[in-house]
């Protein structure tokens, strides 16, 4: 059986996107966007997504203990 890749909730998607381009600028990838992710190096790949999951934790704990 394959696996669909259309996402469960398309405004997640749309936010997780946001999301991305934010943290890319705020690391200096500028236009990250319209940029072929192919010609960026895997730890610039790899610097956004963990910058990314970084922010979602920090959300997530503030969202708990009320900061």
């Amino acid at each position: 059986m394959s696996r669909s890749r259309k996402p469960v909730n398309p405004a997640a998607q749309q936010a997780l996107d946001r999301l991305k381009e934010e943290t890319a600028a705020e690391i200096g990838l500028k236009d990250y966007k319209n940029t072929y992710k192919g010609a960026l190096t895997s730890a610039d790949n790899g610097r956004v997504g963990g910058q990314m999951v970084r922010k979602m934790i920090q959300a997530q704990e503030s969202k708990f203990t009320g900061k």
